[in-house]
């Protein structure tokens, strides 16, 4: 074990690389053993046996996305999916939790000869106390004992960095907290992750393997695993650090194209990025042929371009429910499936395999996502786990840090300006306003930074209203650093129509402002003109474009993440104590358990539509 005292590791994360890219290296050479002839280890069916074999067989996919090692079931209304029921009513459906999907999945493959196991990025990363305290060694080890086959890798795999990702994948112990059980050095994965549009900048060599062939008695498939080629944008500098990440569409044409040559005609693309279905309904048609039916988001266009030759595209980043199918280039209709996020739901698609051609008979995949239910068994080699990990972390996890009267939504917020993404700009401008922090005068946080709600009700034996450590882990886990920095008020005026504009205009990201900063967001208006500058007011007293204004925000930010270019443009840089720190600390100034914290009002952002 390392000497360091636990309660200071998560204080000390850091989203750096610890040991830098020189690591990385072994990378492919050290890939799991038999990571290219998956499929006869893990005991998902019998094989034909003797005589007359059909000309076609059946291959069940089974895929997810987007775990974020929540390896137990979310809380809130982070932890539900939407079904829309006969009526057309919408009915709230608890589900998730790593104890549930093992069932599901184990139960799923029953009685299916061949069957496959894929992912579709983001398995690790922004993750709750329990996994996220252990550098998400947990999660690891729950996906090795989910049977899991192959993943893609997500923007969240690069969250500290190409050579801790090295290490989930190879193992091996922590370069600077050791090993967290004694006697027990870490594994690594036992499947493969795939990042086919990742390079490093020095070589130009692949990161990681681009594809794996999975094979049984026969039967070849092809998995391509790339990540969206925007991460660099969404991830701290240090976590990209050398890296180069490529278009998606001509990544995947290239590796489908030496796939068959090496005489694999069935590929599954497996795609960190998305869509929007129009409908957030788990169950919802989404090849619908009403107006407004239907998908859209960057996953459309990326469908279209990737090669017939591809046959199944599994997807992610989005967190939504879909099976969609969208025309491939030759106009033929393709697959494309995400499963929502945090376990909560699997897919289970059904490939056509054709021996003589050794493709997929594309007029007959047949796709149906399928709730992770939590009134079904739970598997209890990962009720162990959870118990095994739980204790380790209970010392810090279980800390009170404060009250609160009621649930203070985040995550599960649907409008543009949140309760909690209040409360959190609100705890950034207090910890840094003070001359010595700082000066802070405003405060914005990003909304994908905020990873859940506060909920209310008690999560263990803390009893009702007690915000632990471990909760307040769970909504801020990347424990980035507060900068403030000088800024404009022209800056301030153009980072605030960034929200929508630029990148962020086909999906808005708006920021979570601090008290005292209002504007109004024209959403009937289209680009950088839906924020009017006239409208952006400090403590009522109109933005001054020639001013200069002391702004805190986490070091995401401050280095221009999210398309926030003018974020970026700060000067006189101070870095303060860590978001979880600021937030915790917030917490414990405001709130008693004779005066707990009511949920902010949400009146910053005045909406027109």
């Amino acid at each position: 074990m390392s000497a360091t005292p636990q309660k200071n590791r998560a204080s000390r994360r850091v989203l750096a690389a610890a040991a830098g890219l020189a690591t990385v290296g072994a990378l492919v050479a050290a890939m799991p053993a038999g990571a290219q002839d998956r499929g006869n280890g893990h005991g998902h069916g019998h094989g034909h046996g003797h005589g007359h074999k059909p000309r076609t067989v059946d291959v069940q996919l089974l895929s997810f996305n987007d775990l974020h090692g929540n390896l137990e079931p979310p809380a809130g209304s982070a932890g539900t999916v939407s079904e829309t029921q006969a009526d057309g009513t919408v009915k709230s459906i608890p589900a998730g939790g790593v104890e549930y999907l093992a069932t599901s999945l184990r139960e799923a493959r029953e009685g299916n000869r061949y069957s496959v196991t894929a992912a579709g990025g983001d398995m690790v990363g922004a993750s709750p106390l329990m996994s996220g305290l252990f550098h998400d060694e947990p999660t690891i080890e729950a996906l090795n004992k989910l049977d899991l086959d192959v993943t893609a890798v997500g923007n969240h795999e690069f969250d500290e960095g190409s050579a801790e990702l090295a290490r989930l994948q190879n193992g091996g112990c922590h370069p600077t907290e050791g090993c967290y059980e004694n006697g027990k050095k870490f594994k690594g994965a036992d499947f493969p992750y795939l990042a086919a549009n990742v390079t490093k900048e020095k070589t130009g060599k692949p990161l990681l393997k681009p594809y794996t062939v999975w094979k049984k008695n026969g039967v070849k498939i092809g998995f391509i695993g790339v990540t969206l080629e925007g991460t660099p944008n969404i991830v701290t500098a240090n976590g990209v650090k050398g890296l180069k990440f490529h278009d998606e569409v001509e990544t995947i044409n290239k590796y489908a194209k030496e796939l068959d040559r090496k005489g694999v005609k069935s590929i599954v693309a497996l795609i960190h990025e998305g869509g929007a279905p129009a409908s957030t309904s788990y169950n919802y048609d989404c090849d619908s042929p009403g107006a407004g039916d239907g998908i859209s988001g960057p996953i459309v266009d990326i469908a279209k371009g990737i090669t017939p030759k591809v046959d199944a595209l599994v997807t992610g980043h989005t967190h939504q429910a879909y099976v969609c199918t969208v025309p491939d280039p030759s106009g033929k209709p393709r697959m494309v499936t995400s499963a929502s996020s945090f376990g909560k739901v699997y897919t289970d698609t059904t490939l056509t395999y054709d021996r003589r051609t050794k493709d997929i008979v594309r007029t007959s995949v047949k796709s149906a996502n399928h709730v992770v239910s939590r009134d079904q068994a739970k598997a209890t080699d990962m009720t162990k786990l959870i118990a095994r990990w739980n204790a380790l972390a209970a010392p810090i996890a279980n800390k009170p840090q404060g009250w609160i009267t009621a649930d203070i939504n985040g995550r599960g917020a649907t409008a543009p300006e949140k309760p909690l993404g209040n409360l959190i700009a609100d705890a950034q401008l207090e910890g840094l306003a003070p001359a010595d922090k700082g000066g802070a005068q405003i405060a914005f946080m990003n909304p994908g930074g905020i990873r859940s709600d506060l909920v209310h009700k008690a999560s263990g034996s803390e009893g009702d209203g007690v915000v632990t450590y471990g909760e307040a882990f769970t909504v801020q886990p990347f424990t980035n650093m507060m900068n403030v920095v000088d800024l404009t008020g022209a800056q301030v005026i153009e980072a605030l129509q960034q929200q929508v504009s630029g990148s962020n205009e086909a999906s808005p990201k708006i920021l979570q402002v601090s008290r005292g900063l209002t504007y109004t967001l024209d959403l009937t208006k289209t680009g950088a003109a839906r924020v009017a500058a006239d409208s952006i007011k400090l403590n009522g007293e109109a933005i001054d474009p020639a001013k200069s204004y002391r702004v805190a925000m986490n070091e995401f930010l401050a280095g221009g993440g999210d398309g926030f270019a003018a974020l970026g443009k700060g000067t006189n840089k101070l870095v303060g104590a860590s978001d979880l720190d600021v937030f915790n600390a917030y917490l414990a100034a405001h709130s008693t358990a004779a005066a707990p914290l009511a949920p902010p009002a949400t009146d910053r952002i005045t909406i027109v539509q």
